[in-house]
């Protein structure tokens, strides 16, 4: 039986939007027939029209999400067109590895830098937190709203050569958790989503070796795709998962911990 998601007419914002899983979340919302903002420093494409051929609406703006008044004035600007917002994604994330030291023939090689460290603190966590805080005012004052954060397979088992951004995805993961005790007597949702390895246009640019270890540790064979993390942020959004608060969603293909 054919059951809506409830989402049609809701207003998504959709950070880090303009490119891999968060192209594919805005999309596969404008299908549902919502209006959506994408925040991006990227180049968005066709993306506002490929949305609109959906059945949704859609706009670009270039937000910095480390930004705490870009991120303001971008929350202003999608009230002032839409009236609310029901639905924020904090997707956007950055990379940049490097081991805390690296050791060789007897001294120190090279180490992970202040820079890596605090750009990719200032998005991947700082960024959830400056929007998550500019937009739970409006969605209190509208009555609810669903949050849906990045977190990451690694942010649970950790990762080599990737200090900075396990720190930030299992911060996203505990701030998940206190967001969903604090709002939600608001009639708001707070849930993580941790992907696993995923075909997005930065991973599948890796060497050929390390994409087949990657497969190789996926129990179902294959790498996920945008489109998978899409889906979970949109059932999760949805009606069918109103009594689902304060939860971790791993979408890593059985992923087996240790890779």
């Amino acid at each position: 039986m054919f059951r809506d998601t409830g989402l049609r007419d809701k207003v998504v914002v959709v950070t880090g939007g303009a490119a891999g899983i968060g192209r594919a979340s805005a999309l596969r919302f404008a299908e549902e027939g919502c209006r959506v903002a994408v925040w991006d420093l990227g180049e968005p494409g066709p993306l506002v029209e490929e949305m609109a051929s959906l059945g949704g609406q859609g706009t670009f703006a270039r937000v910095d999400v480390s930004n705490g008044e870009a991120v303001r004035a971008g929350v202003e600007e999608v009230v002032e067109r839409w009236a609310r917002i029901d639905i924020l994604i904090n997707n956007a994330g950055i990379v940049r590895d490097g081991q805390l030291v690296k050791w060789k023939d007897g001294a120190v090689a090279s180490v992970l830098d202040d820079r890596a460290w605090d750009a990719v603190i200032g998005v991947n966590l700082k960024g959830v937190f400056l929007c998550t805080r500019a937009v739970v005012p409006h969605m209190i004052a509208g009555g609810g709203g669903v949050i849906l954060n990045a977190s990451s397979v690694v942010g649970l088992y950790g990762n080599f050569g990737q200090t900075n951004y396990t720190a930030t995805k299992a911060g996203v993961i505990a701030m998940t958790q206190t967001w969903a005790r604090e709002l939600g007597k608001y009639k708001i949702r707070v849930n993580a989503v941790a992907p696993g390895f995923v075909a997005t246009e930065i991973v599948k640019a890796m060497p050929e070796k390390v994409l087949a270890a990657m497969v190789e540790h996926t129990p179902v064979g294959r790498m996920g795709q945008p489109q998978d993390i899409a889906e979970a942020y949109l059932w999760l959004a949805s009606d069918q998962a109103a009594f689902v608060h304060g939860t971790v969603l791993s979408v890593d293909g059985g992923l087996v911990p240790g890779t």
